[in-house]
């Protein structure tokens, strides 16, 4: 069992508290947390609380395991801050990133209605904060809330329509339009207003984790940009990429 692990372990003891939060508490400090999270959003004070009392602080460096595929999941992880990736890992050790998680986003909903083990292992990309939120505050609150239940379902939705699509891309999609769709959506989540001429952003995290995300040898990933930049399309600096002319980008997809 993993440090992560033990400690989300340990929230399932708190998950059906009720007593009221104490200002400068931990739980106080988990609910303005949660408060601030998309999923959580609308709900009452009361409620906030619950959650609060069975949830738990996790702060990860770069590197840290959060569970490994096979181990036991006690309810599902939200992302304060800092980047996670899901992946599997063959038994030879090849990787293959399943899905990269930012701010706002939450992990382990599935198999946690399932009861089922983990079927990935998550890792921290960078130091981070998380908060796990223990399984049975989740169904608790379910049954008592049906508009919380159908924000649950609506995140695995969205999450099952990011799979097809996935798996669209990965079939009928050329390793080059499947970059150039993951940098104009990078550059589109990184404002609310929609660009036109040039621009710049920043890789969120390693080369070689991007192209395992978008099914892609490191070595065919770095071709394709090479190729992108020899045709003017983009100017690679680091992990900065400029673009110089977001809507000829846009216009390259077939």
């Amino acid at each position: 069992m993993t440090r992560c692990e033990q400690i989300c372990q340990d929230a399932t003891t708190d998950a059906t508290a009720s007593h009221p939060l104490t200002p400068g508490s931990d739980a106080e400090r988990i609910a303005r947390l949660l408060s601030a999270a998309p999923l959580f959003s609308g709900l009452a004070t009361g409620d906030i609380s619950r959650f609060a009392h069975g949830a738990r602080e996790l702060t990860v460096t770069k590197g840290d395991i959060l569970f490994h595929r096979g181990h036991t999941c006690t309810g599902f992880h939200l992302v304060i801050r800092g980047q996670i990736k899901l992946a599997f890992i063959s038994s030879e050790g090849n990787e293959k990133v399943v899905e990269i998680l930012h701010p706002g986003q939450s992990f382990g909903e599935a198999v946690m209605f399932m009861d089922k083990p983990y079927v990935v292992m998550a890792q921290a990309l960078t130091d981070g904060e998380l908060l796990h939120i223990s399984k049975q505050v989740v169904f608790d609150e379910i049954g008592r809330d049906p508009a919380f239940a159908r924000k649950i379902i609506a995140g695995l939705s969205r999450r099952l329509h990011q799979l097809v699509g996935d798996v669209e891309s990965y079939s009928l999609r050329s390793g080059r339009d499947r970059i150039v769709g993951y940098l104009l959506r990078v550059e589109e989540g990184d404002s609310d207003e929609v660009h036109d001429g040039r621009v710049s952003i920043r890789l969120p995290t390693n080369k070689g984790t991007i192209a395992s995300r978008l099914n892609l040898t490191q070595e065919h990933f770095s071709r394709i940009l090479h190729e992108l930049s020899d045709a003017g399309l983009i100017e690679v600096e680091g992990r900065t990429i400029h673009i110089p002319d977001l809507t000829r980008l846009r216009a390259t997809l077939t």
